[in-house]
């Protein structure tokens, strides 16, 4: 009876013993989850911070009435992505305009550089050959008439009349001959000049016109989500008018603070874990700029001891492909080493 009782005993004890195990393993791994015994990661070091609210208002260069909007609040946007634009007409007819003034110019230059036609010079050297025939008639005239005049056959008025004769085509004869040289040596420098100019003034109207004719259209520079529309289709909107506020979701930025005495534990370019409330996820990240500037904690950031010290900024960059932090977002920054 007493050797049946022993056995006995000891499986009671080893069972009393086996239960007192499992209830402590519960309390302790049910206490760790609940935060009584602290948790995991309570030997590294932590910073506090937010997502950082990157924001930019977006509005056309130039005014003019809303043809179409593309995008509506909530909508992911991509860069190069066409989110609105304006009526373009008015502008295309100052393009056409800008285009038939400058063939105009550019001929007048072409005609300024190139210099007279082949037929200009001989029809100038033909009115020059014909003005001398006059002159040479008129002259003949003259000494026939002086011939007569002292026999008395005719009237001195009438030597007198032949006399301006020579002289006019005298004078014709040399506005031939200038207008010979003025054909052989084309359009003065200063002139041609003056061409060039105007045709490079209205090509730079026309550039005008297309970069406004660009600038009518609102296209996405960066990943984001549109936020606010703040117009619709068929307001009139003066240049810079915000017509849409985006939100650029990457890359995804952390504004963090860091007391003096901790500085030495980070450096540009550390990896680091970012955490948000309420959820057992963790986003991978690194440390981009550590400013030089001290400055008081900002009431935004909150920690386990309410830090009334100078600290430092910290921008670090976050790897969120799938876009779950949100901007504004409450965010502990995790350095699982707690050094360099």
């Amino acid at each position: 009876m007493g050797e049946e009782a022993e056995p006995q005993g000891r499986r009671t004890t080893l069972r009393k013993i086996a239960v007192v195990l499992a209830v402590l393993a519960a309390l302790f791994f049910g206490g760790k989850a609940l935060g009584w015994w602290g948790s995991a990661d309570d030997g590294a070091f932590k910073l506090y911070g937010n997502v950082e609210i990157r924001e930019v208002q977006l509005g056309f260069r130039v005014g003019g009435r809303i043809e179409r909007l593309l995008v509506d609040e909530g909508d992911k946007v991509t860069p190069g992505q066409v989110l609105a634009e304006l009526d373009t007409r008015p502008l295309q007819d100052k393009l056409a305009q800008a285009e038939a003034r400058l063939a105009g110019a550019a001929a007048l230059a072409s005609r300024d550089i190139n210099g007279s036609r082949p037929q200009q010079i001989a029809e100038a050297r033909a009115a020059l050959a014909s003005a001398e025939a006059a002159l040479v008639e008129a002259r003949r005239q003259l000494e026939r008439r002086q011939s007569l005049v002292g026999k008395g056959f005719i009237s001195r008025a009438e030597v007198q009349t032949a006399e301006a004769g020579v002289d006019a085509a005298r004078a014709r004869v040399d506005a031939a001959r200038a207008a010979l040289s003025l054909a052989q040596e084309g359009v003065r420098d200063e002139e041609q000049a003056a061409s060039l100019a105007n045709r490079s003034a209205i090509e730079a109207e026309r550039r005008a016109v297309t970069t406004d004719l660009t600038d009518a259209v609102i296209r996405a520079a960066e990943p984001g989500q549109v936020l606010t529309r703040a117009r619709e289709v068929g307001a009139i909107v003066q240049p810079g008018q915000t017509v849409l506020t985006l939100a650029l979701t990457q890359p995804v930025r952390v504004r963090a603070y860091i007391a003096e005495p901790d500085l030495p534990k980070i450096r540009p370019g550390q990896a680091v874990k970012v955490r948000v409330d309420g959820s057992d996820r963790e986003w991978d990240g690194r440390i981009g700029f550590i400013s030089s500037v001290a400055e008081f904690t900002p009431k935004t950031v909150q920690t386990e001891q309410l830090r009334t010290d100078l600290v430092y900024r910290v921008r670090l960059t976050v790897n969120d492909p799938g876009g779950q932090l949100r901007q504004g977002q409450p965010v502990t920054v995790i350095l699982p080493s707690g050094r360099n």
